[in-house]
């Protein structure tokens, strides 16, 4: 099992701090596990984390990357891993995406997917790839170098300069018509699709059931890969007219 996850909360200013987020590793569970320990914790350092969370995101992810890079210097592993992020600061939601973990919501009963898989095969992570001098070829199915089925990742030493840890960042408000935001590794996406995934957790009140129940649908319908899942239920305050 190389996935992890992580939730956190805390209160800055007075402002209430959720974060959630996915680490699928590959090659090994050390730069997963390193994510997991460091990633929110130095989101959270970030000098402009309040003021400009979009660039505090994007900052702490690359430098987390080039971090982990360094104290695994004097191995020879090279593993590596996607993140799937979700940062909850007041009624702002901000999903940030490397690799081909994924992020959904049900926004008025409807799968809204708010990151796009970092496969080498699409055209605009291909087109970046093959500037940096890179190849994507079919072995199986695409990777980068024949090796890696995603475009970008943490860690991946040998790949570094083709599969980048720079974030694709959505920022949702939310609101009423906000229901519930899924985060799962692709051993949940291989085989649900999002409309699936959404109708599935509608069925389930408590968010940590409908997780497993994702879990269990993913392995019964014969994933094979590592399946994690966390799913977050939105309160709104409905005002009750007797």
């Amino acid at each position: 099992m190389e996935d992890f996850f992580d939730i956190k909360s805390s209160k800055i200013d007075d402002k209430q701090i959720n974060l959630f987020g996915i680490f699928d590793g590959h090659g090994g569970s050390r730069a997963a596990e390193y994510l997991k320990e460091h990633l929110f914790e130095n989101l959270m350092k970030h000098p402009q984390f309040m003021s400009d969370t979009k660039l505090a995101i994007s900052e702490t992810y690359k430098k987390t990357d080039s971090d982990f890079l360094d104290s695994e210097i004097n191995t020879h592993r090279d593993d590596g891993s996607t993140a799937s992020t979700a940062v909850l600061l007041g009624n702002q939601l901000y999903v940030a995406n490397v690799g081909d973990s994924r992020a959904v919501i049900s926004k008025s009963g409807k799968a809204i997917a708010l990151s796009d898989d970092h496969k080498p095969n699409r055209s605009d992570e291909r087109k970046r790839i093959e500037s940096a001098g890179g190849i994507v070829m079919w072995a199986g199915t695409w990777r980068v170098g024949g090796v890696l089925a995603m475009s970008r990742a943490f860690g991946n030493r040998l790949l570094k300069q083709f599969v980048v840890a720079e974030p694709e960042i959505q920022e949702q408000e939310i609101d009423d018509e906000l229901e519930f935001l899924i985060l799962a590794s692709d051993g949940l996406w291989d085989v649900v699709p999002n409309e699936d995934a959404v109708s599935l957790v509608k069925m389930v009140e408590d968010p940590e059931a409908a997780a497993r129940k994702l879990t269990e649908t993913a392995f019964g319908r014969g994933s094979g890969d590592n399946i994690t899942c966390v799913v977050v239920k939105f309160q709104h305050s409905k005002t009750v007219v007797h």
